[in-house]
């Protein structure tokens, strides 16, 4: 498919890597987009954490986006923060948007669409779109039916896909709807990770 002009600004490959040191090893191979998921880390090695990614990401050109800590991205002058729908009850979205943050959000049913896209985001992700074994989820896997029904409501604001996905599952992916797939254990627990983000850049490069 072909990405709307608002879903271009984004990269198509989404990564979501969980350390400074994965992004080290894995953005100077041209990933544009990625995530970093730090939990449970007390705050002087979390801000620490996030200070090292942006300036990895800065030098590489690529967009971070911080998960979760907002308050931090926004001391530390990030310019991207994902909130899941717990994360987003509790924050502050005006001050996340003064600080010139863009804001990405997580999505699993009708209600919390409806509760996303009531803040304006710069993304909504929709999971697990297949099973994954990142975390314990309430949510049944999605399916690809629902990613073309989540375009279809949510029109020119890019849409992640996320959960279960793989090299070989993001054409499926792209063709139901999805501006960008975005990958956890498909990297992080592949035998070569290097070899795989190669892999999803070749994969995606076309969708741009």
């Amino acid at each position: 498919m072909t990405a709307t002009t608002r879903a271009a600004r984004l990269d198509p490959f989404y990564p979501i890597l969980d350390s400074a040191a994965w992004i080290d090893r894995l953005v100077p191979l041209g990933i544009k987009l990625v995530q970093l998921r730090v939990k449970d880390r007390p705050e002087a090695e979390l801000v620490a954490e996030i200070r090292a990614a942006e300036a990895t990401c800065l030098a590489h050109g690529c967009m971070l986006v911080v998960n979760d800590h907002w308050r931090i991205a926004i001391e530390e002058g990030c310019r991207f923060v994902h909130l899941g729908q717990e994360d987003l009850a509790g924050a502050d979205i005006s001050a996340i948007r003064a600080a010139s943050l863009k804001l990405g959000l997580s999505t699993h049913d009708d209600e919390e669409l409806d509760t996303a896209l009531a803040a304006r985001p710069d993304y909504v992700a929709l999971g697990p779109v297949y099973p994954t074994i990142l975390k314990k989820m309430k949510w049944a896997p999605q399916g690809l039916d629902k990613l073309g029904d989540w375009k279809r409501r949510i029109g020119d604001i890019p849409l992640v896909a996320i959960g279960g996905m793989s090299v070989e599952r993001a054409p499926g992916a792209f063709a139901a709807g999805a501006d960008i797939v975005s990958a956890v254990t498909d990297i992080t627990l592949n035998a070569d990770p290097e070899g795989r983000v190669r892999e999803w850049l070749a994969a995606t490069r076309p969708h741009e």
